[in-house]
């Protein structure tokens, strides 16, 4: 097999082999021999089954993958029996775990940039056909304010952070790879066996919770948008969304809503409170916000609004506060 075919085939399994971009970004971090691992490793195998199949040494094959792990190419699944390696199995796997790995090399970020601003919007139309449900959802703010209604502990953000067994902050891989936005970066809240996978890696720092709740008030004020997993149990990362950085937005813009789903909530407008002000209309993302109310006043289109909450917590008149108009769209378990 060419060293060309090697990259090729690593991408086509991610289902991405017409992709201009992602073989050029597996080449940019692996060798080829290194690829060949990456490829024996599918199905999940241990060091000495990897040497068998690939024809290297398991000495050198044992470098190899804790170079891979390091990359966030090769993940790790430790049973009583032993630990066994499995490559990286999908794109926004691929696309966040190797975007926030120690000293990245600016040709693989520079590959991802060119992959999210030309080919993402047509692979997460892909991922959207086959997905059964939504994987991500919005969680409302709720630290620097207090919402007006009762937050059940899956939307309740301080909830998430004090059962959790561990907590870690890790980059933001989108900012990461563009960052145009200027947001702050630090700010990828990862959460019990995504915490210790991140510490583990040395791609994320350890937090105590007091700094975890922290960085989230800090979050709701520079105006990024909480995101979760879309399963009532603990997920595994709070992440804080930018409007124009970030995967996870292509799907609702364009209506879709396959991918990310919105909150419980919808924001409601008093509108004898409102000063038409039009703060609210920067801080919203989804063009929800129209200064079409009674008198001129902010009014909230509802097809369009997430639930984020982030237009209530610059409101200077507090005039916009958070109603339930939706249960709970889970993942089934």
């Amino acid at each position: 097999m060419t060293e060309k075919a090697v990259y090729q085939e690593l991408a086509e399994g991610l289902g991405a082999g017409e992709s201009k971009f992602i073989p050029g970004i597996f080449e940019s971090l692996t060798s080829k021999e290194e690829a060949r691992v990456l490829l024996a490793a599918s199905p999940p195998a241990p060091i000495e089954e990897l040497a068998e199949k690939t024809g290297i040494a398991e000495a050198e094959v044992e470098w190899m993958v804790g170079s891979l792990f390091d990359k966030g190419l090769i993940f790790k699944s430790k049973k009583e029996t032993g630990t066994r390696y499995y490559r990286v199995r999908n794109l926004l796997q691929m696309h966040d775990a190797t975007a926030v790995m120690l000293n990245p090399p600016q040709e693989m970020l520079d590959l991802w940039r060119e992959f999210m601003a030309i080919e993402f919007d047509g692979y997460s139309r892909k991922i959207e056909e086959v997905l059964p449900s939504p994987v991500i959802r919005v969680i409302p703010v709720n630290i620097t304010i207090d919402a007006k209604t009762h937050i059940l502990a899956f939307d309740d953000i301080k909830n998430i952070v004090n059962e959790a067994r561990s907590l870690a902050v890790t980059p933001c891989s989108c900012r990461v790879i563009d960052g145009a936005c200027g947001k702050t970066v630090e700010v990828c809240i990862q959460i019990n066996k995504a915490a210790d996978y991140a510490i583990e890696r040395g791609t994320g720092r350890r937090l105590e919770k007091e700094e975890t709740l922290e960085i989230l008030k800090k979050c709701e004020e520079e105006g990024l948008v909480h995101v979760g997993n879309n399963q009532r149990a603990p997920g595994h990362v709070i992440c804080n969304c930018c409007s124009d950085c970030c995967l996870n937005w292509p799907s609702v813009r364009t209506g879709h809503k396959k991918f990310v789903v919105p909150s419980r909530f919808t924001a409601m407008v008093d509108t004898e409170l409102c000063s038409s002000c039009e703060v609210c209309l920067e801080r919203c993302y989804f063009d929800a916000i129209h200064m079409d109310g009674e008198g001129g006043t902010a009014s909230i289109d509802g097809e369009k609004c997430m639930g984020c909450g982030l237009c209530t917590v610059t409101c200077p008149e507090e005039a916009i506060s958070f109603d339930e108009v939706r249960s709970a769209d889970f993942v089934p378990e």
